[in-house]
């Protein structure tokens, strides 16, 4: 046999073949050596137990349960959680890293026990003789168990054979007098805790009801109320329970335990408060009604009724380097992991040893104290069950007392006592809070499946394990809400960004599930409502991957849409998870050929695929979109299969929905008044360019500012009767939709009047009169009016009146370009205007251009086209058509300078026809 000597421990003794077993004895190696125990002890072997373990998880649990039951039954109680903890972390090593079975061997001596675990993988980190041994982080499996054996056991080593690795400790029974259950030393007098000269202890007895039956005369000199004045009184009206202020909740479930200690406070005769430290007790009386005796002291004389805190075995754990180990990082493990999941994840994992469950889960506290969040387990489907809520307070699907210990014995026979181990086979467990200066920060758990496995007392070693991480716990999720908190603003101030670049409908759609997608959730889809009156339509569908998006949209297009509720906050829709699973469930059944299936129908045309179901399968939650008091839309977000959505995560979606449902309305307010704008600038303009035998018409109009179809600019033509038509084109003072209004009266009052016969000068008088009765609102304008006659030579006959408009330009067939009319007065700035008309005669191929000064004044720097440069430009169209004449104007006009045009322009082209050529 191989022998490895561990520094530190006694050197290993050989496996008992009788029942004597010589104590075998050598000197620490090395200056690593430390612990040595040097006191006598007995080596009778009293008796034994051992089992073999095959390599899966579940053996763990088992051999857990193997060891306890064992020492339980030799009546080692006060050693057996220390040797539950290591025989565990010693079994992991074999049957989950090192795949092999594992023989555990329990030897019981007349002063403790010594337990042996060997697996069959021997060349697993032998160690060197004569060198210093290290243990290295307790990070790492291989070395956890021994770090744990160092800290707990009295004496431990290692032993390697060919085929064997034999790790073996030894716990000593604690020396105290028959009859004694735990024992301190002795004190010094300066270091025994404080009292008053007499120690006032109140006890009284409190029924089934919470009322008073009982009060004894300490009582009454602590709290100042004699006997009759409280007894028959709720115990709730005295009591002033730290945990949930205001209310009487936590004191009523604690006296309904079989056991309880804590502080709270007695609010005394006086009106004041008085912080007392208590220890209830349930008990029955010989009629089997139950009643809780309560013995009460002051605070800061705890020490009285105070139960002495549990440690192992020796009385200080100790680290290999002899220094003190903190019972936190005991508990953890050291260094402790600085993320907070994976802080959760030992921490569930070291509750479950511990108490030697079969399954351990924690869950963190939202900050209003309302839900719970699972957010760590080990021994449940964890990705099923991870950031599932559940309510703290009473109400359907209670979370158990999650504001105090609380032991279930058989889940079996309370139903829904605990929503998250339904379907886990599980049917004891046993929660305790994580509390931070008196507030709920978390709950942990550990359940395991054989019904009673807790007691009070794994309540009490449970709730010791969650003060000490408490903190830590508290401090991570801070830190982690922090950084949660700058990527959110981060992420809103970005989305806010997008959102107000667009007052595109449709874009803004696209925008809200792309911020969506992935970020927040798997899928997302958009519903919109346009009118009260009207049903939520299903607008917008992204998935993070694309080939998915088609089945879900077509799933959301068969089911009811969510109902438009105002009220803020995300809320579970159920619909399309249920609706895809059953239809796919159908599918399934009938693609094996299978009869019968669901008894529900399913909606028919669905047929979503076995992906699509598992897309939607999670959690889905529905957003209101409400903008301005009215809701206008639905925003959803959904999960894959047995996932759920972090509150944090929900809570920055219900910040994204308020930003993106103000876009959204903003963008459909635009829309509909663009849709309004363009309909009236649309009236504005004439309806279409008649016909005019012998006469070539071409009109060009162009409105400066986006989304104006209208401006300042105007033309118009039109029959007055008798085989004369007429012809306008104008500017009003400036752009936009005031000028777009002086448009639309002078287009209609020309088209009146000159159809009731009137000359152009008295048509434009009237005109003007008209302009100035709006008053402020009238705008000054000049204008070109004419009336024109095909003639039956071919000519056509013209009849202008310039009121202060750019003159009208005559091209002739020899390239001669003139001026086809005089200036005269513009209209709209005084009253007694005195107009005439002026005759001209366009023979067969002339040309009459009419623009306005949107054409004459385009500028590039200090040049400007001016009326030269039209008339230059107008000289090369000779024996153009009219389109092709308005064309070459048009394009020099935009090629003069390289900016946008900044006013309206319109330009009338008509020309007699005669011998032409293409622009």
């Amino acid at each position: 046999m191989t022998t490895g000597v561990i520094p530190g421990g006694q050197p290993p003794e050989p496996q008992p073949t009788g029942e004597l077993m010589p104590q075998q004895r050598r000197e620490p190696v090395g200056q690593a050596a430390l612990h040595v125990d040097n006191r006598p002890r007995s080596s009778v072997i009293t008796a034994r137990a051992a089992a073999t373990f095959e390599p899966v998880g579940r053996s763990v649990a088992t051999a857990r349960s193997f060891v306890r039951d064992t020492l339980q039954g030799w009546g080692f109680a006060d050693i057996v959680d220390d040797a539950v903890v290591l025989t565990s972390e010693l079994v992991t090593n074999a049957v989950v890293h090192a795949g092999t079975h594992a023989d555990v061997l329990c030897l019981r001596t007349e002063d403790g026990v010594r337990i042996e675990v060997a697996d069959r993988y021997p060349e697993r980190e032998v160690p060197l003789q004569n060198a210093p041994a290290s243990m290295g982080s307790p990070d790492r499996e291989g070395g956890r168990g021994l770090q744990l054996c160092a800290a707990l056991a009295a004496r431990w080593g290692v032993d390697y054979t060919p085929t064997h690795k034999n790790v073996w400790f030894q716990l000593n029974l604690p020396e105290r007098p028959v009859g004694t259950r735990t024992a301190g030393p002795s004190l010094p007098a300066d270091l025994l805790p404080l009292a008053d000269g007499r120690v006032r202890v109140a006890v009284l007895q409190v029924d089934r009801k919470g009322t008073i039956t009982s009060w004894n005369e300490d009582a009454q000199e602590l709290f100042g109320y004699p006997a009759p004045e409280v007894v028959g009184r709720p115990l709730t009206e005295l009591a002033a329970w730290p945990h949930t202020p205001g209310t009487s909740t936590g004191v009523a479930e604690a006296l309904r335990l079989s056991r309880w200690e804590g502080s709270y406070g007695i609010r005394g005769a006086d009106g004041r408060v008085a912080p007392v430290y208590a220890s209830h007790l349930r008990v029955r009386d010989t009629g089997g009604e139950p009643s809780t005796v309560c013995l009460l002291v002051r605070d800061h004389e705890r020490a009285v009724l105070q139960s002495p805190p549990r440690v192992p075995a020796s009385d200080q754990p100790q680290s290999p380097d002899g220094q003190s180990t903190d019972p936190f990082e005991v508990f953890i493990g050291s260094p402790a992991p600085d993320d907070l999941d994976g802080l959760l994840q030992r921490t569930v994992e070291r509750a479950r040893d511990m108490l030697d469950g079969d399954s351990a889960f924690l869950l963190l506290a939202t900050d209003d104290e309302t839900e719970l969040e699972v957010r760590a387990s080990t021994g449940l489907p964890s990705a099923r069950q991870r950031f599932a809520r559940v309510p703290v307070e009473a109400g359907p699907g209670r979370y158990g007392s999650a504001r105090m210990p609380a032991v279930h014995d058989d889940l079996t026979a309370v139903p829904g006592a605990v929503p998250l181990l339904s379907g886990t086979g599980m049917r004891s467990v046993v929660t305790v809070p994580l509390k931070v200066e008196g507030r709920l920060t978390g709950s942990l758990g550990v359940a395991a499946e054989a019904p009673g496995r807790y007691s009070n007392e794994e309540a009490l070693r449970l709730q010791f394990a969650a003060d000490r991480i408490a903190l830590a716990v508290e401090s991570a999720r801070l830190g982690e809400l922090e950084r949660l908190r700058r990527g959110s603003l981060s992420f809103l101030v970005e989305a806010s960004d997008l959102l107000a670049g667009t007052l595109d409908r449709d874009q803004t759609l696209a925008l809200m599930a792309q911020m969506t997608v992935p970020t927040l959730a798997t899928w997302c889809a958009v519903y919109t409502i346009a009118d009260q009156a009207s049903e939520p339509y299903l607008s917008y569908v992204l998935h993070e991957d694309e080939e998915l998006i088609d089945g879900i949209k077509s799933l959301l297009s068969k089911v009811p849409p969510p109902d438009p509720v105002p009220t803020p906050g995300a809320r579970v829709w159920t619909i399309p998870g249920e609706v895809a699973h059953q239809a796919a469930l159908r599918t399934s059944m009938r693609s094996l050929g299978l009869a019968g299936g669901p008894t529900h129908r399913v909606t028919a045309g669905i047929g979503p695929t076995l992906a699509t179901a598992s897309a939607v399968g999670g959690e889905t939650v529905v957003l209101p979109l409400v903008a301005r008091n009215r809701v206008i839309g639905m925003l959803v977000l959904g999960k894959p299969t047995d996932e759920h959505f972090r509150q944090e995560i929900l809570e920055l979606a219900e910040d994204l929905s308020r930003r993106a449902a103000l876009a959204l309305d903003n963008a459909r307010l635009y829309s509909e008044r663009t849709a309004i704008s363009q309909a009236l600038q649309r009236s504005l303009l004439p309806p279409g360019t008649p016909h005019i035998d012998g006469v070539e018409v071409e009109v060009i109009y162009r409105a400066a500012g986006e989304g104006n179809e209208v401006g300042g600019d105007f033309y118009d033509l039109f029959p007055i009767g008798n085989g004369a038509y007429g012809f306008a084109i104008g500017d009003v003072c400036g752009t936009g939709p005031n000028a777009a209004a002086v448009t639309g009266l002078a287009r209609h009052a020309l088209r009146l009047l000159a159809r009731e016969g009137l000359s152009g000068p008295a048509v434009l008088q009237r005109l003007n009169s008209a302009i100035l009765d709006e008053g402020d609102r009238s705008r000054f304008l000049t204008l070109l009016y004419g009336e024109m006659r095909p003639q039956e030579d071919g000519s056509a006959e013209l009849k202008v009146v310039c009121a202060g408009h750019p003159l009208p330009l005559r091209l002739r067939q020899d390239g001669t370009v003139t001026p086809a009319a005089e200036p005269q007065p513009l209209l709209g700035v005084i009253e007694d205007l005195e107009l005439h008309e002026e005759t001209v005669t366009l023979d067969p191929g002339d040309v009459l251009l009419c623009v306005t000064d949107g054409v004459t004044e385009r500028r590039e720097g200090s040049r400007m086209l001016g009326d030269d440069g039209l008339a230059d430009v107008l000289t090369t169209c000779t024996g153009l058509t009219a389109g092709a004449v308005a064309a070459r104007i048009m394009r020099a006009v935009e090629r003069f300078a390289s900016d946008a045009p900044s006013d309206d322009m319109a330009i009338l082209a008509m020309r007699v026809p005669g011998h032409h050529k293409e622009a």
